[in-house]
């Protein structure tokens, strides 16, 4: 089996831990305990999120564009791919050693197309960085960024999140994972790219992880997208007295919750998305579920199940 395991940003650095090596690194150990299992079985890429790093980063950038000439959006996307992507990968190695499980790991700073005139260029709504008081979001608003609330965590920055049309690495994944090895790739969605006159550039923006490895999904024939975020279910009502888990759901239903309006912008409501685009083009299941119970849900016995 073909296994896509898409690691949400707050897996690896929760809401209010600091972002220092030592905290990530815990996190990574902690991620590949859960994942021995799943990987040891099946052909598996993994995919992450980057909105904590991908933030700090970008605060750091512009912390040093005093002294220090600043680099694009697009170019520190690939910083953190290679950040997280090395570390996932030390680790994954270090525990498949001593489990005995022989498979080798190759991490890709991944490029995925979108379209430079993707309407999102206008509105801009993938968050980054950490969650922020109110305070804190109209002191960033007055310098210009954009800033919304999300799903009842805090106040976040956002950026331009467009389609992925084709993850250009594609045919490499599939290539690795039919000789056996597990491939690191799609960190934060890719870096987003496009062609002018026949030349490929990157652009300013962050493309959504979950979307990202639906797409990819669609190229490599994955059987089960795996999506391992900061809640154990997905919800209606969330964060309401009325919430409820929902533990199974088909590609209708899931339409008709995302037209209710029950998933935030920022956070469910990607991965629902997601989980249909990946089963409309070939995908059989789409599991959501919070890292700790990722091997559980896997076997049907925890998460929310997504079917056509």
């Amino acid at each position: 089996m073909t296994v896509i395991i898409a690691l949400g940003g707050n897996v690896l650095i929760k809401r209010g831990e600091t972002q220092s090596y030592s905290v990530l690194l815990r996190n990574i150990k902690r991620t590949c305990e859960h994942l021995l299992l799943i990987i040891k079985n099946n052909k598996t890429v993994i995919t992450f999120g980057n909105g904590p790093e991908i933030g700090y980063l970008a605060l750091q950038n512009e912390i040093a564009g005093t002294k220090f000439p600043k680099m694009p959006l697009d170019v520190l996307g690939a910083e953190s791919q290679a950040l997280i992507g090395y570390l996932l990968e030390e680790q994954l190695i270090n525990f498949l050693r001593r489990n005995m499980v022989n498979k080798p790991i190759a991490t890709l700073v991944t490029q995925v197309l979108v379209d430079k005139n993707d309407r999102a260029f206008r509105n801009p709504t993938k968050p980054i960085g950490p969650f922020y008081g109110k305070s804190e979001a109209k002191k960033l608003l007055k310098k210009g960024y954009r800033i919304i609330h999300d799903a009842n965590r805090g106040y976040r920055r956002v950026v331009a999140s467009p389609k992925p049309l084709l993850v250009m690495e594609a045919g490499i994944v599939k290539n690795l994972l039919d000789q056996n090895i597990i491939v690191i790739a799609c960190g934060g969605g890719g870096i987003p790219v496009t062609y002018r006159g026949g030349t490929l550039y990157g652009l300013e923006a962050v493309i959504d992880k979950d979307l990202t490895s639906a797409c990819l999904g669609r190229y490599i024939r994955a059987d089960t997208l795996l999506i391992l975020t900061s809640v154990p279910f997905v919800y209606l009502n969330y964060g309401k007295k009325n919430q409820r888990a929902v533990k199974k759901m088909n590609i209708y239903e899931a339409q008709g919750y995302l037209h209710e309006g029950h998933f935030g912008v920022g956070s469910m409501k990607p991965k629902v998305e997601a989980a249909i685009e990946f089963l409309l083009h070939g995908g059989k299941k789409v599991i959501i579920t919070s890292i700790q119970y990722g091997y559980k849900a896997f076997r049907g016995q925890h998460g929310t199940l997504i079917v056509k």
